[in-house]
């Protein structure tokens, strides 16, 4: 069976390359915000699956690997992926849309909430094209109160 690619597949082509990676993060309401650094290949899976792989440090130390699919799916009309890391025994599942300009993906997803033990939480991260050069990935958790709080910000800096 052979697919041919759509416009949203060619979307995510944008990703493709060699990006060095700056980010911080909060680890909890109390604590700090933490600087990392990481590497991230993308490569492109037939040209319809994008596979993203990151590779640095975690924030507080240690070494991390992460791997980031991400895809269109066209029966769903939505852009579909997944997301491990070697930090956690959880894989998040993606479902989302591009805005009508055209620069910005927004991923949902439901997982643990950091801050109830077995508890589920909303998360939305945005993967937002500055240009082609230079892209943010922001992550966010919805609380009980259906606010939205960031957890995550990173810059994205194409290397090749």
């Amino acid at each position: 069976m052979e697919v041919e690619p759509q416009n949203e597949h060619r979307w995510l082509q944008k990703l493709v390359g060699r990006w060095s990676v700056e980010g911080e993060a909060a680890m909890g309401p109390d604590k700090p915000v933490e600087q990392w650094t990481a590497d991230e290949i993308v490569e492109s899976i037939g040209g319809l699956w994008m596979q993203c792989v990151g590779r640095g440090q975690m924030p507080g130390g240690g070494e991390t690997t992460t791997v980031m699919t991400l895809g269109y799916d066209p029966q769903k009309q939505r852009y579909v992926g997944s997301f491990i890391g070697s930090m956690m025994t959880y894989q998040w599942v993606y479902e989302g849309t591009v805005d009508a300009a055209g620069k910005k993906l927004t991923l949902e997803t439901v997982g643990p909430d950091f801050g109830t033990e077995g508890k589920m939480a909303h998360y939305r991260d945005v993967i937002e094209f500055v240009d082609d050069d230079h892209r943010t990935l922001t992550s966010h958790m919805q609380g009980g109160d259906g606010q939205w709080t960031q957890l995550m910000s990173a810059h994205y800096r194409r290397k090749a």
